[in-house]
């Protein structure tokens, strides 16, 4: 076994009666990493995410996670892991610090009351330590779940999509907070649906319908899509977006601003039927396709499997 592993599972699998929602997972995270976790609602990432911290036995496959195997050690792997649901699930009528020493209780944490200011100190928390946690915004109760996650000092972070319905500049801390967190030891899986916050990791996976459908670094993903990508500019875009929509090698095309961008597998037979555009009033010139072509198409192509 690679001791540089935190995470080594291989065939992961859960089904729920007849409906397989995760489907043969092969997934390596090094210590220290920040890995990303991407998918449509409803593509496994919450199942596969609860099958690593010990909530949910897989029905096949193996692999450890922390060194423990995810199938008979699940209380070892509990104790080392910060599991940061999507849900608020912390006391509304409690003030943070006492929510803190609530979970600090859990786990047994020595001499509670310097962890618990250890955790106010870091996340920026400590003037508010008297706050009722049912009064603040989504962004502090987020830091309050960050730090609830870190006070037993976890050797990895689970996070699943922690930064759902807070602003810009809290989920830009956040991210900030997760660096330094990385650049410390700690190793982070985070699922997240936007493509911003999934650069920002040092490597990703998309995973849509229980399938795992690509893996690595963003370069790395964007190159094995192989897609062929056009910026349309030009009058009357969506008119125009209803034309092109079904035509040979036209394979996504979706509105970005005041532009289209078409994405093709077939850069030959989409050229062809994008050529006319040339002679026109509309104007097209190749892009490098982003993350948000690649998994838009991804997506696009996957079938539903709860159909």
């Amino acid at each position: 076994m690679n001791s540089d592993l935190v995470i080594d599972v291989s065939g992961v699998t859960k089904k729920f009666g007849d409906k397989t929602v995760v489907n043969g997972i092969d997934l390596q995270v090094r210590q220290g990493e920040i890995y990303g976790f991407l998918g449509p609602n409803g593509s496994g990432k919450t199942t596969f995410i609860r099958m690593l911290c010990g909530l949910l036995n897989p029905d096949a496959g193996w692999g450890t996670c922390l060194g423990y195997d995810v199938r008979t050690r699940q209380a070892d792997i509990k104790k080392h892991v910060g599991y940061m649901t999507q849900k608020f699930s912390f006391y509304e009528d409690l003030n943070i610090r006492e929510n803190l020493d609530f979970v600090a209780r859990l786990y047994a944490v020595p001499d509670r009351r310097a962890a618990v200011d250890r955790s106010l100190e870091r996340l920026g928390l400590r003037e508010r330590g008297r706050q009722l946690a049912g009064e603040l915004s989504g962004g502090w109760k987020q830091r309050l779940a960050l730090a609830a996650c870190l006070i037993h000092t976890p050797r990895l972070l689970l996070l699943d999509e922690p930064t759902a319905g807070v602003d810009p500049k809290a989920r830009r801390d956040f991210w900030d907070e997760i660096h330094r967190l990385s650049a410390d030891g700690l190793t982070v899986l985070i699922s997240t649906h936007y493509m911003d916050e999934a650069e920002r990791c040092h490597r990703i996976a998309y995973l849509a319908y229980g399938n795992l459908l690509t893996r690595g670094t963003v370069a790395e993903v964007v190159a094995a899509a192989n897609l062929s990508t056009w910026e349309i500019t030009g009058p009357d875009l969506p008119e125009l977006a209803d034309r092109l929509r079904g035509l040979p090698g036209v394979d996504e095309v979706v509105a970005f601003g005041n532009t289209l961008h078409i994405s093709s597998r077939d850069a030959a037979r989409a050229g062809q039927s994008l050529a006319p555009l040339d002679t026109g009033v509309h104007r097209r010139r190749p892009i490098t396709p982003g993350l948000e072509d690649v998994f838009i198409s991804l997506m696009n192509s996957s079938r539903d499997n709860f159909k």
